[in-house]
């Protein structure tokens, strides 16, 4: 069973540790998760937001790829009972079971492509808009496909930390 959300206050005087073991469940990145706790006390919500934006943002690539490994594939059911493989069976939601087999193919092809596995904020959209995504996106070089990843990190981030923060599951 997921451990009961934080709030803000709690957050601010958990010892490091814990506050980085919340932070992971959000962005599995250990850089990540130390420096936005080094940052705490936070005033607000917003302001804490906006520090886990700027740490995902300039996470060196190796920290982004070890994001990344906790991230199951679109299309498929992440196993575990843990936080965040409760959080990514709710943003794939949309995702149909007759699309699965194209996603898994598309999966397969940009994995191949850019060598780790395709990240998008799933919250939202329907199977047909994330293969249409998966899609297009394949169409990148190194260089754009390496920002998409990062903005997308940074939308699940920060959808996932205003969840823990105000109690959602």
């Amino acid at each position: 069973m997921p451990a009961t959300p934080i709030a803000l206050a709690a957050f601010n005087a958990a010892p490091a540790g814990q506050a980085e073991q919340e932070l992971r469940a959000c962005c599995s990145s250990a850089a990540f998760a130390a420096r936005v706790a080094a940052g705490r006390p936070y005033g607000d919500l917003a302001g804490l937001l906006a520090a886990a934006e700027a740490a995902a943002g300039e996470l060196a690539w190796p920290d982004v790829l070890e994001a990344l490994a906790a991230h199951p594939r679109i299309g498929e059911r992440p196993a575990g009972t843990g936080r965040e493989a409760a959080w990514s069976r709710q943003e794939q939601s949309g995702v149909e079971d007759g699309l699965r087999a194209a996603l898994a193919a598309g999966n397969r092809d940009y994995e191949a492509r850019f060598g780790h596995v395709y990240l998008v904020c799933a919250t939202g959209l329907d199977g047909a808009e994330l293969l249409a995504r998966l899609r297009e996106r394949l169409g990148n070089d190194e260089e754009r496909e390496r920002a998409a990843v990062r903005a997308e990190l940074a939308k699940i981030t920060r959808l996932r930390l205003a969840r823990l923060m105000e109690g959602g599951a």
